[in-house]
């Protein structure tokens, strides 16, 4: 078993690798940033689904048809949602910025970063893997349990994506802070449920008779280190600085910055 699960990791690890070259020379074509993330979306998506169809002896089709399920759910709603916001022009201000920083090194360093975001993804596609194949005769509760992490965290995602579309649609609101909904509650809602959804692999694939299983906290463990402490939330809050200024550093002062909390009063 050891040695199989070691040649999907490195398939996994191949596959992703590809797929992210792809979203660079694609990024490179049309100068639109954002198709990196569709494309790295839906590319977990898929090595994601292929890896839990995998076939093993003693598989539960219908474990591996869930985790299946789960991640394409996934990719295909947030897929879709940064394809949208692409298919209109609107480039993600991280990359802008990491652009502007790199120079005229910008072609090469990002391809650098992406095949980065190739690495990180390896075991959150192998977390799906270990979930599908739990060597388990049957579903049991926690595997009901980790659809219903999934599916609140899609949930929450869609909700947040969405309330802050309407706050940027709506022509009162230009150059002002979304702060309504769950934006009141947290800087980054939509980072939250992401780290959130991540969870359901780990609640599915832990057992005491499959000492694989374990490995699959890595998933929500790398996830919350990119989106608190690398790619996600640091550059964006540098750009809505530069770009808001005192007033977010007053949004700052009040809301919290991942975690969902009761908004704190101004001083």
């Amino acid at each position: 078993m050891a040695q199989m699960h070691i040649e999907v990791l490195a398939a996994i690890a191949f596959s992703l690798s590809g797929l992210m070259a792809l979203a660079w020379m694609i990024q490179q074509r049309t100068g639109n940033s954002g198709w990196v993330d569709t494309i790295w979306t839906c590319s977990v998506g898929l090595v994601g689904a292929v890896a839990a169809i995998w076939p093993l002896d003693g598989d539960l089709p219908a474990r591996k048809a869930l985790a299946a399920g789960l991640v394409l759910l996934w990719s295909a709603r947030l897929g879709t949602h940064i394809a949208v916001r692409s298919f209109r022009g609107i480039d993600d201000p991280r990359y802008a910025s990491y652009a502007q920083e790199w120079g005229a090194a910008a072609a090469r360093r990002m391809l650098g970063f992406l095949q980065a975001q190739a690495l990180v993804a390896i075991p959150l596609a192998f977390s799906i893997f270990l979930a599908a194949h739990v060597p388990q005769p049957s579903l049991r509760i926690q595997d009901y349990a980790g659809a219903a992490i999934a599916f609140a965290a899609i949930a929450g995602e869609a909700v947040a994506d969405e309330q802050l579309r309407r706050f940027k649609a709506n022509a009162s609101n230009a150059g002002d802070i979304c702060n309504v909904g769950l934006w009141r509650w947290s800087r980054h809602p939509n980072y939250f449920f992401e780290w959130s959804y991540w969870f359901a692999y780990p609640v599915i694939a832990l057992s005491s008779a499959y000492p694989w299983g374990w490995v699959s906290l890595a998933a929500p463990i790398i996830m919350y280190w990119i989106l608190v402490h690398v790619s996600g939330i640091p550059p964006l809050e540098a750009q809505m600085l530069r770009s808001r200024g005192d007033r977010y550093r007053v949004y700052q002062a009040q809301t919290s910055s991942f975690f969902p909390l009761p908004p704190r009063s101004s001083s």
